[in-house]
C-alpha cells in the first residue's frame, strides 16, 4: 500500500477513533462512580437524594435532614454527621423516610447541630456486602459512596457517629467495627447484635431473609462453614475494634410497656434482642470499652422506644463529636 494512502487512514483514524471511544459503553472492568441524579426539597429541613449506586446495582434513596445555616452555609462549611440507620422489611416506601415518619426527630433541637443522613438499606440488606457473587453491596453503598457524597457536596464532615434500630442497630455497630476509626460512636436501639448467638442468631437472621424471598445462604454464606464470614460482620465478635469508641446499647424485655399500643403481647423477638445486647455490653464492658447501657424493662420492638432511645443516647453520641 503506498506510504501517502497509510497516512491518510491513519490521520482519519486519529479523528475518529476519541470520537468513537467516548460513544462506546464502558467495559464491564470500568468502575462507574456512585452520583445523586436527583434532589427533592420536601420541607424547610428535608432534603431527599435519589443516588445512582454502582454497588448495590440500582438508583436509591437518601434523606438529609439539615441543619441550622444549612441553607446559607459559604463553601467549605460542613457539619459533624450522624448516620442514622433504619430497620427491615418496612411496609411501605423504601425506609430512607422512617425515622422522620415514624418519630419527632425533626423537633430535636439536638439535631439542628448536624447533618443526618438516613439512607434506604434494602428490605433485608443486613448493611453488609454480599457474599454471594453478584449480590448487592451496602457496605459500600453507605460507607463509600454514600457519605463521600454528602461531604462532597452537602456539608457533610468528616466527623460521624452512627446509631440505627434493629437491624440497623446491628448495621451501626458492625460498620463501626468492620471500619475503625470512621466512626466516633455508635449505638444500637433494640438491635441484632449477635447473630452467630448459638441457633438463635443465624436462625433469626435467616428467617427474616426468607421471609422476603431471599436466599438465606447469599447474605454471608452458610453459617457453620462460612463461619468466619460470619463473624466478620457480627458486633459481638467486633468488641475488640468497638471498645475504642463510645457504643450505647438499649432493648426492653419484651414484655409490654408504657409505649406499646393497648393489648400488645410478649415480645419474644425483643427478649432474645435484649439478651443479645447484654453479652455484647458484657464483652465491651471486660475488654475495657465504654458503654452506656438502657435496658429498661417493659418495652417491645415498636417505634416509641427506638424513638426514646436515640434522644437518649445523643448526648453521648453527640460529645462524641464535639457538639
Amino acid at each position: 500500500m503506498p506510504i501517502r494512502r497509510l497516512v491518510t487512514i491513519f490521520a482519519a483514524m486519529a479523528v475518529t477513533l476519541p470520537t468513537l471511544l467516548a460513544a462506546a459503553p464502558a467495559s464491564a472492568g470500568t468502575a462507574t462512580r456512585a452520583a445523586v441524579v436527583a434532589e427533592n426539597r420536601v420541607d424547610a429541613r428535608t432534603l431527599d437524594l435519589t443516588v445512582s449506586s454502582p454497588a448495590i446495582g440500582q438508583q436509591a434513596n437518601v434523606r438529609l435532614l439539615l441543619p441550622d445555616g444549612w441553607d446559607g452555609r459559604q463553601h467549605g462549611r460542613t457539619w459533624p454527621v450522624l448516620l442514622l440507620l433504619g430497620g427491615c422489611c418496612w411496609s411501605d416506601g423504601d425506609g430512607h423516610e422512617s425515622w422522620v415518619q415514624k418519630t419527632d426527630i425533626e423537633n430535636y433541637p439536638e439535631l439542628r447541630k448536624v447533618l443526618v443522613v438516613t439512607p434506604i438499606g434494602g428490605k433485608a440488606g443486613y448493611f453488609s456486602n454480599w457474599h454471594k457473587a453478584g449480590g448487592p453491596k451496602w457496605e459500600d453503598f453507605h460507607l463509600d459512596e454514600v457519605l463521600p457524597l454528602v461531604e462532597k457536596n452537602y456539608g457533610g464532615g468528616t466527623k460521624r457517629a452512627i446509631a440505627g434500630l434493629s437491624m440497623g442497630g446491628f448495621g451501626a455497630l458492625s460498620y463501626a467495627g468492620r471500619r475503625p476509626g470512621m466512626f466516633s460512636a455508635a449505638a444500637s436501639y433494640s438491635g441484632t447484635v449477635h447473630t452467630q448467638l448459638f441457633m438463635l442468631g443465624p436462625a433469626s437472621v435467616q428467617a427474616v431473609l426468607i421471609g422476603q424471598g431471599l436466599d438465606p445462604a447469599a447474605l454471608w454464606g452458610d453459617p457453620v462453614k462460612d463461619a468466619k464470614v460470619w463473624a466478620a460482620h457480627n458486633p459481638h465478635e467486633l468488641t475488640d475494634k468497638l471498645k475504642n469508641i463510645p457504643v450505647y446499647l438499649s432493648a426492653g424485655n419484651g414484655e409490654p410497656g408504657p409505649l406499646d399500643a393497648p393489648g400488645a403481647g410478649f415480645d419474644v423477638k425483643e427478649k432474645a434482642i435484649e439478651g443479645m445486647s447484654q453479652l455484647v455490653a458484657t464483652k465491651l464492658l471486660l475488654s475495657g470499652g465504654k458503654v452506656q447501657t438502657s435496658f429498661y424493662g417493659k418495652g417491645t420492638h415498636a417505634w416509641p422506644y427506638y424513638g426514646r432511645e436515640l434522644r437518649n443516647s445523643l448526648p453521648m453520641l453527640l460529645g462524641a463529636l464535639g457538639v
